[in-house]
């Protein structure tokens, strides 16, 4: 059984024909320029990404109140000011 998702990446013109111009060159379909491209941005960019998620996840205490702030943006003074949350799990 395959199954395929195709998905929408929507892109300046002018990256799309640079894609296009990527592609033809390396004889390589467009879409899987740009998968590899995508691979190799973020293996550039791994350590930022790493250094990021610690930082969110240090966000976390293990409390709804802090789970709450982290998804919405809210303080946790702000969500006490607007009742609270119930750490019961």
């Amino acid at each position: 059984m395959v199954v395929v998702t195709l998905a929408v990446l929507k892109v300046e013109q002018e990256y799309a024909d640079l894609a296009d111009i990527g592609a033809h060159q390396l004889k390589m379909a467009k879409k899987d320029f740009v998968a590899e491209a995508i691979k190799a941005y973020l293996e550039i960019r791994r350590e930022e990404i790493r250094q990021n998620m610690l930082a969110t996840m240090a966000k976390l205490d293990g409390s709804a109140r802090s789970e709450i702030s982290l998804l919405t943006g809210l303080s946790a003074d702000r969500i006490d000011e607007l009742g609270g949350v119930r750490e019961e799990r």
